[in-house]
C-alpha cells in the first residue's frame, strides 16, 4: 500500500472519529482526506509540495 493511500485512510479515519456526522462532517472528512492524500503523495515522490512553500523573490 502506498503512502498516499495510507494518508488518505488515516485522514478519513481521524475525521470520522472527531465528528458526529452530517453534511459539514462529511465535507470536513473529504477535505482532511485530500490533505492526507497530498502529504502521502508528496512522501511517495508523486508530487512536489515544496514548490508551493518556497517564497518567490520579490524585487
Amino acid at each position: 500500500m502506498s503512502m498516499a493511500a495510507v494518508g488518505l485512510i488515516a485522514g478519513i479515519l481521524l475525521v470520522i472519529a472527531g465528528t458526529t456526522g452530517g453534511l459539514l462532517g462529511f465535507v470536513f472528512a473529504v477535505l482532511l482526506g485530500a490533505v492526507g492524500l497530498a502529504l502521502g503523495a508528496h512522501h511517495d515522490g508523486a508530487i512536489d509540495l515544496a514548490g508551493l512553500l518556497r517564497s518567490r523573490g520579490r524585487g
